[in-house]
C-alpha cells in the first residue's frame, strides 16, 4: 500500500463519516478519524485495520472549539492527506429565539469555522505535493432558508457557497474542491437535534457511496438521490418567503413528532 494515501474524515464515529470511512478504506485509504467520541472511533479503526489491512489514526477533537483544526494537523505533520472529508456537523433544532446563544455558536464554530480552518491547512498541504481532494458535506437545505432549524441552514448555505469559491480560485493547482448536497439521511442527526427523520431518508451507506463517486469524478456539487435533486431544482427559482413556509412546516411536524414520542 502507498503509505502516502491518506484520508482525513470529520465526524467519523457515525453516520456518513463512518461509511465515508468504510469507503475510502475499502479503496486502499489509510485514514485519520476525527470525533468528540473516542471509544465509539476506536470501534470504527478496529473494524477498518481488521478488514481492509488499513493504517488508521484516531483523534479525539471537539469541533466546536475554534483552534481544534490547527491541533489536529499538529497530531498528524508528518502524513500527506491526500483527501479530506469535512463531513462533522452540528445542528438544533427550535425557535431561534429560544435556543442558548452559546449552542448557536458552536453550531457555527464546528460547521464554518473549523470547515474553514480544516480546507485552508488541508489545501496548503496539497498544493505543495501536486493535487488532492476535499469534500465538504453541505445540504439540500443550503438551499433554502430553514425556519426551526435556522442557524443549521444557514451554515450549510455558507458551506456551499466557500466550497464554489475555493474550487475556482484553486484551479490549476491540482487540489479539487467539491460539495455534497444530501437530503434527508438516515443517521442519528435527527435525533441529536431534536427531531424525527423524514420517512424514506437515504440510508447513510448510499450518501458515502454516492459522494465519493462524485469526488472521483471532480464534480463541483454532489446531490444524492433523484428526489433531492428535484426538490433543488424547483426551490432555486421560488422566493424565500415561500420555501421558508414550507420548510418551517416540515420542521415543525417532525419536531412535534419528536417531543410527542
Amino acid at each position: 500500500m502507498d503509505v502516502e494515501k491518506w484520508a482525513l474524515i470529520t465526524g467519523a464515529s457515525s453516520g456518513i463519516g463512518r461509511e465515508f470511512s468504510y469507503v475510502l478504506a475499502r479503496d486502499g485509504y489509510n485514514v485519520v478519524l476525527v470525533s468528540r467520541d473516542i471509544q465509539r472511533l476506536d470501534c470504527v479503526a478496529e473494524k477498518l485495520r481488521s478488514k481492509f489491512g488499513v493504517k488508521t489514526v484516531t483523534i479525539q477533537k471537539d469541533l466546536s472549539s475554534p483552534d481544534s483544526a490547527a491541533e489536529i494537523f499538529g497530531r498528524i505533520k508528518d502524513i500527506y492527506v491526500s483527501v479530506l472529508i469535512n463531513n462533522a456537523g452540528a445542528g438544533i433544532c427550535g425557535r431561534f429565539l429560544e435556543s442558548e446563544v452559546n449552542k448557536d455558536t458552536s453550531i457555527i464554530n464546528t460547521n464554518i469555522t473549523s470547515l474553514t480552518a480544516l480546507i485552508k491547512l488541508a489545501a496548503a498541504g496539497m498544493i505543495k505535493r501536486g493535487g488532492g481532494r476535499i469534500l465538504n458535506v453541505a445540504s439540500t437545505g443550503a438551499y433554502q432558508p430553514g425556519p426551526y432549524t435556522a442557524v443549521y441552514y444557514a451554515t450549510k448555505a455558507y458551506v456551499l457557497s466557500l466550497s464554489l469559491a475555493v474550487r475556482k480560485e484553486l484551479k490549476g493547482t491540482g487540489v479539487v474542491v467539491c460539495a455534497l448536497c444530501p437530503g434527508a439521511t438516515a443517521t442519528e442527526f435527527s435525533k441529536r437535534a431534536g427531531k424525527n427523520d423524514v420517512k424514506g431518508a437515504m440510508p447513510a451507506s448510499a450518501v458515502a457511496q454516492y459522494g465519493y463517486k462524485g469526488l472521483l469524478s471532480g464534480k463541483a456539487v454532489i446531490i444524492p438521490g433523484l428526489w433531492n435533486k428535484i426538490i433543488i431544482a424547483f426551490s432555486k427559482p421560488l422566493p424565500g418567503k415561500v420555501m421558508a413556509a414550507a420548510v418551517a412546516k416540515i420542521q415543525r411536524k417532525l419536531i412535534d413528532g419528536y417531543k410527542n414520542g
